[in-house]
């Protein structure tokens, strides 16, 4: 049974990723924005649905298979952020991938950190 959640949780990640990758403005630019946008979104509702998994155990076995192994392991992009990287690389644009690649650790990280902590501070004050 827990690997019909991830299926479904991936599914649901997978094309939410698509739609939302569709719906995003798409400067022209060299930079990656819509693959950075989806990641970091990723990153914040990561950090949302683990301090909500820490404070009610129920979220700790099949939802948390279903939201953030399914869903956020389908919506964020892994294996693009790699490829796009690499093109960047390829095509001689070191600047712009140094700065993909260090902003989205590091905004994705604080992203997933300001959400758990803000969540926490929400759950507390109830």
């Amino acid at each position: 049974m827990d690997f019909f959640w991830v299926a479904l949780g991936g599914a649901i990640g997978a094309t939410s990723r698509y739609a939302l990758s569709l719906w995003l403005l798409k400067p022209h630019t060299v930079f990656p924005w819509s693959t950075w946008t989806i990641n970091l979104v990723g990153c914040l509702l990561a950090g949302v649905f683990f301090a909500l998994s820490q404070r009610y155990s129920i979220l700790q076995q099949q939802p948390r298979l279903f939201f953030m192994v399914g869903i956020l392991g389908g919506f964020t992009t892994f294996s693009s952020f790699g490829l796009e990287t690499f093109q960047l690389l390829k095509q001689g644009h070191l600047n712009v991938a140094l700065s993909y690649v260090l902003s989205s650790v590091l905004f994705g990280l604080v992203l997933l950190v300001a959400a758990f902590v803000l969540t926490e501070l929400l759950l507390n004050s109830r």
